[in-house]
């Protein structure tokens, strides 16, 4: 029997983390191709952060509550629903909603748990997972010898970024903060991870034959030293702006280098787009994790209850993967 009513982690207003509180709701209606999930776990992602500073406010048709990414169990389906049955256990990004005890979230956004992954370590698989691979891979050609730029190597985004990279077989290198975080890296699949600290990123990367592909999260001055870290033909997608967005750029290497410069979003694409990144990952990505070449990295795990703490740590920036949040 469902409960009528769920605990949900609430924004009480815009600011730090400190104005999130557990509130309660009605447990939602799911339409009929949505499965309704009984959460064991949810992502703590950067969008979350943004959202909750009152700068990221969710698409129409899209819950309030924070949480882009889950696991649970499917509790109940729709009328449409065909792939999954109740007692199944999924892994699933979501269009918001995660914070909560009872996620409704489109079917075809659901993947199954892969093999060898917990039930809580999964919730940290799709947002970094959709993200990555719709922005390098998905419908993309890319040579086994490209050198991918990875900056924010022991993050998220760059932990899965690093791991897909090498298991495809790319030259992978990142910028990291530390010694440690560039010997965590490496040990992830990086080729070479480059200390911004202590070295300039650009010299090392032209020096090894410059960048084919590079994820930046920083923004700022990176956006122009990525172009100069870049070769002829390459392709720099922005993720974030952590640095700020505007910034003076001579546009001449652009065109000299033949360079694709892209930003992108997923949170808004529409549901048929999110259902093909999900059977693609599905499809070419889910049996690495059965062979051993990806894993899943959980910096930390907190009760729903201590979100505050939780999200203090990802604004610390000191994590190395995923912050998760578990829920009863």
């Amino acid at each position: 029997m469902l409960p009528a009513r769920m605990r949900t982690i609430e924004i009480t207003e815009s600011g730090d983390p400190d104005v999130l509180r557990i509130g309660e709701r009605d447990v939602p209606k799911i339409k009929d191709n949505e499965v309704l999930v009984r959460t064991i776990a949810s992502g703590v992602n950067g969008p979350d952060m943004i959202q909750r500073k009152g700068f990221y406010p969710p698409p129409p048709g899209a819950s309030d509550l924070l949480g882009l990414e889950t696991s649970g169990e499917v509790m109940a389906v729709g009328s449409a629903v065909k792939k999954w049955s109740v007692g199944d256990q999924i892994c699933a990004l979501t269009h918001g909603g995660a914070y909560a005890e009872y996620v409704a979230i489109n079917e075809e956004h659901c993947l199954p748990i892969p093999s060898g992954v917990s039930e809580v370590d999964a919730a940290g698989i799709p947002e970094t997972y959709f993200t990555v691979w719709n922005n390098f891979f998905l419908d993309m050609e890319v040579s086994p010898s490209a050198l991918f730029l990875v900056h924010g190597g022991a993050g998220g985004i760059g932990t899965t970024a690093i791991q897909l990279g090498a298991a495809l077989g790319l030259r992978v290198f990142t910028t990291v903060s530390s010694p440690e975080n560039a010997a965590f890296c490496q040990n992830l699949g990086a080729e070479r991870a480059i200390n911004y600290r202590e070295e300039d990123f650009v010299a090392v990367v032209r020096e090894a034959g410059g960048a084919n592909l590079v994820l930046d999260i920083v923004g700022g001055e990176y956006i122009v030293r990525n172009i100069k870290a870049s070769n002829a033909d390459g392709r720099i997608v922005q993720l974030a702006f952590n640095q700020g967005s505007k910034v003076e750029i001579d546009f001449m290497p652009v065109m000299l280098k033949r360079l694709t410069i892209t930003g992108s979003t997923l949170r808004a694409r529409s549901d048929a787009f999110k259902a093909r990144i999900a059977a693609d990952l599905e499809k070419r990505v889910w049996p690495l994790f059965a062979e051993g070449k990806l894993s899943t990295l959980t910096h930390a795990c907190f009760k729903f209850e201590e979100v505050v703490k939780a999200h203090r740590m990802m604004e610390a920036k000191e994590h190395r993967g995923k912050i998760l949040l578990t829920f009863d």
